[in-house]
């Protein structure tokens, strides 16, 4: 039996492979996120530090408190004093910062699995439930729905420091959590409608493949 010739296009094999290694360029973002999250993760702790020392009673971390939430409260021209609202917005901003950290472990794991590399993580214990299906589209869909998460904590924030904000400001966020809102469930009605498509497409090729078989 005569030897099928290889194609011609298999002489620009080494190009497609140096192509498909500058997937690898990506590493240094990912590993940028890393150290951004360590940013976070300081400022997390700097800011509960913060919270605890104004609780017991220190002046200066209330002050510092604060002018870091932008709170202007009524205090009758005398210091500011530790109340429900600041605790409110201060114990908001460390939920945002966990909501942002979340986020950005979502883009390094789901990002580095899906445009770099296997982690093969399937026998690992700590493995993430979504990392088993991820994909460009999920991927999608999770960040949108964690950018929701994100934009509501700020929403109330201004909405329980209202005072403070213009009306202008007010309905600008509002509109631009709205906007957040309708992109999200955009772009998970556009990823239903192309999963029938996908699996049609599955189905096409598995019935091409039994007919070559046969």
């Amino acid at each position: 039996m005569a030897e099928i010739p290889e194609p011609a296009s298999a002489k620009l094999r080494p190009i497609p492979n140096f192509i498909f290694m500058s997937r690898w360029l990506q590493l240094p973002l990912y590993v940028g996120l890393i150290l951004a999250q360590c940013v976070y993760v300081f400022h997390f702790w700097v800011e509960l530090v913060h919270l605890i020392e104004a609780v017991m009673g220190d002046k200066s971390a209330l002050d510092t408190l604060v002018k870091s939430i932008g709170y202007k409260g009524d205090f009758g021209g005398g210091a500011p004093k530790l109340n429900e609202v600041i605790i409110m917005l201060v114990v908001l901003g460390l939920i945002d910062v966990v909501m942002i950290s979340n986020l950005l472990i979502m883009v390094i794991v789901g990002g580095y699995e899906t445009f770099v590399s296997r982690m093969n993580l399937e026998s690992h214990p700590d493995q993430p439930e979504w990392l088993s299906h991820v994909n460009a589209s999920v991927l999608k869909v999770k960040l949108a729905t964690a950018i929701i998460g994100i934009s509501s904590i700020h929403l109330l924030k201004t909405f329980i420091n209202a005072e403070n904000y213009s009306e202008k400001v007010l309905l600008w966020q509002t509109l631009i959590h709205v906007v957040f809102l309708l992109s999200a469930v955009a772009i998970a009605y556009t990823d239903r409608l192309m999963q029938p498509s996908e699996a049609s497409a599955r189905a096409r090729d598995g019935r091409t493949s039994n007919d070559n078989v046969h």
